[in-house]
């Protein structure tokens, strides 16, 4: 299997509580995580739009292919060899009713942070919040 790179919200405390479990079960290295919130991001992806990767988890394949949301969680989770956890997310019939839900998540995941970790996130969460 080849590299996936992972495009991350690092100012999110949900979703760097998933790069945390993400590293640690990549035990073949086959994940490149990036924030793409790190300041010498847009120097190194000139050409992507830091405002589409933003708004839904996005992951670029070894063969090139873009994967957005729930594609791309499956694709990572199957990188780091826990694919059959999100078995469910490949079946048509629960991606209809996964999907909406998903779309829901990603645009008020700093909402839903706020009511989890009884704050949100804000452009210095990143640094309080660090989980990996």
């Amino acid at each position: 299997m080849s590299n996936v790179t992972l495009f991350y919200d690092g100012n999110c405390p949900l979703c760097l509580y998933e790069v945390r479990h993400l590293r640690r079960w990549d035990t073949q290295h086959r994940v490149i995580f990036e924030d793409i919130h790190q300041p010498d991001f847009a120097q190194r992806y000139p050409d992507l739009d830091i405002a589409e990767l933003d708004a839904r988890l996005h992951a670029l394949d070894g063969q090139g292919i873009w994967h957005t949301g729930l594609a791309a969680t499956y694709v990572v989770w199957e990188s780091v060899g826990k694919g059959n956890w999100m078995l469910p997310l490949r079946w048509n019939w629960s991606r209809r009713l996964l999907e909406p839900a998903y779309w829901l998540f990603a645009k008020y995941r700093h909402r839903i942070t706020g009511l989890l970790f009884n704050r949100q996130c804000h452009s210095n969460c990143r640094q309080v919040n660090k989980y990996d």
